[in-house]
């Protein structure tokens, strides 16, 4: 088996990129929400995101359908990516970009925390369990800051959800017949089951139209082809190169651009308090992350 080597500089340089598309795609959800319903902007950024995978696995000649015996995981793993985004629109549609990115980036605290229990070769040790406490506490100390802006207790708990759905992808790529799928086929199941399930949800939710104006479908043009086609894609590209524990451990920088892009793009008000609960997830995601 080929040694897959440390981040070098073009690793790092394409994994600051790839951190800094998803977080400024938290600031393009929230200004897109101003054309569109939460849900139903999900709905079609799926929907586009499943035509631009269709071109490029057929141009690419990656098979389309999934491994025999993988299938009903598949449509499982879009009903819970169905969730997930559910949860992260309504989020950024009630709270504030930097809110909602600390406590869905907290994802890999709920990944340690599920490992520990489904898979015997992550256990916490010392290190990653000073990292999950830190981590908690930061999402703790962002839940209980209720002062100014859009501070939503709804929108808070929807990030949350957001991040657990997020996880519980995480784990069953691990722990079922999925991690036989090539990833490219695993995020068309996900965006193409999506794409209906959001749509058919989407009145559930509120208005589906609001005021659409060319920005707002530029801002669904980029959720679909640049972070869903491309940044996706690349990052599985990036796995497939370097060490996963190196690629791991970039994904401190997300919550941290997003919480600068809401304020530097948005205007968001910072209170210390956030800033805290961000230094103490970035630290938690860093030391679960360290080999």
């Amino acid at each position: 088996m080929e040694q897959k080597r440390a981040i070098d500089g073009f690793g790092a340089a394409a994994l600051i990129g790839f951190a800094a598309i998803l977080a400024f795609n938290q600031v393009v959800i929230k200004v897109t929400g101003g054309g569109f319903g939460p849900v139903f902007q999900a709905a079609l950024r799926s929907i586009g995101a499943t035509v631009f995978l269709l071109i490029w696995m057929r141009l690419r000649d990656i098979p389309l359908l999934p491994p025999q015996g993988t299938l009903t995981w598949g449509l499982v793993s879009g009903l819970v990516f169905s969730f997930e985004f559910i949860c992260i629109y309504n989020a950024l549609d009630l709270t504030t970009v930097s809110r909602a990115s600390i406590i869905f980036y907290s994802m890999p605290v709920w990944v340690a925390l599920a490992g520990h229990v489904l898979l015997p070769g992550e256990r916490l040790n010392t290190q990653r369990a000073l990292g999950l406490a830190l981590a908690l506490a930061g999402v703790a100390l962002a839940f209980a800051d209720r002062r100014g802006g859009e501070a939503s207790l709804a929108g808070d708990l929807f990030a949350l959800g957001a991040a657990l759905g997020w996880a519980a992808i995480a784990i069953m790529v691990r722990v079922t017949p999925m991690q036989r799928m090539k990833p490219e086929t695993q995020l068309l199941c996900q965006v193409a089951v999506s794409a209906v399930v959001l749509m058919a949800l989407a009145p559930l939710f509120g208005e589906l139209i609001r005021a659409p104006q060319w920005i707002h479908v530029a801002g669904l043009a980029f959720q679909a082809i640049v972070v869903v086609g491309l940044g996706y894609l690349m990052w599985f590209w990036l796995m497939t190169i370097y060490q996963a524990n190196g690629v791991a451990s970039f994904s401190f920088l997300s919550p941290v651009l997003a919480v600068f892009f809401g304020w530097a793009i948005l205007g968001e008000t910072i209170g210390l308090q956030i800033w805290i609960a961000l230094a103490l997830v970035a630290a938690g995601i860093t030391l679960i992350n360290r080999k």
